[in-house]
């Protein structure tokens, strides 16, 4: 059960209302962490508009994106992050052997190059919080400076999603089933 009760849509004032009704527009319904964030509506408003770009318009393919999603997830055991975008990274054409190295916690070795750039990118900046010479001029080879910018942009939105899943403790939909086998279901 959630941290903080959902909203009741009828007791919303104009400014949430204004961006439920602009997030449901968008995506088409208003779950994850947006159910949270719309206790402060400016602060739902601006990561949803980020999140969207994010997500849905960036230079990176969505398997790369996706990859870089499931990197996230995996590195914060954000049960709602994995099993949401497990799917997705399915449908944007990621390989299941990369999906299941993953989620067992190991490295993937059927990557392509672009693949193991971004890996390895979100990667080491999860986990050191920095990122050697060697994996940036790699990772800036594979996929240019635009989408390395991009890149990093996503793991630190997704690290955002991720905590504030796991915090306030947010449900998956009642209709999935966890695929994150060790990570906490709430």
């Amino acid at each position: 059960m959630p941290r903080l009760p959902e909203f009741d849509e009828a007791r919303f004032d104009a400014r949430q209302q204004t961006i439920y009704d602009e997030i449901l527009a968008s995506r088409g319904h208003l779950g994850g962490p947006f159910k949270i964030w719309l206790y402060s509506p400016e602060l739902a408003d601006r990561t949803q508009r980020l999140g969207e770009f994010l997500r849905y318009h960036t230079s990176l393919e969505p398997r790369l994106s996706e990859l870089a999603i499931l990197v996230v997830g995996r590195h914060y055991n954000c049960q709602v992050e994995w099993t949401l975008h497990e799917r997705f990274a399915r449908e944007a054409g990621l390989a299941p052997p990369i999906i299941d190295a993953l989620r067992q916690r190991e490295v993937p070795t059927e990557l392509q190059a672009d693949e193991a750039a971004v890996y390895t990118y979100a990667s080491e900046i999860l986990v050191a919080a920095v990122v050697s010479d060697e994996t940036f001029a790699t990772a800036q080879a594979a996929l240019g400076d635009k989408a390395l910018i991009e890149l990093t942009s996503i793991v630190g939105h997704y690290v955002h999603v991720s905590m504030t899943l796991n915090a306030f403790q947010v449900p998956l939909p009642a209709d999935i089933a966890p695929t994150l086998p060790d990570a906490p279901v709430f």
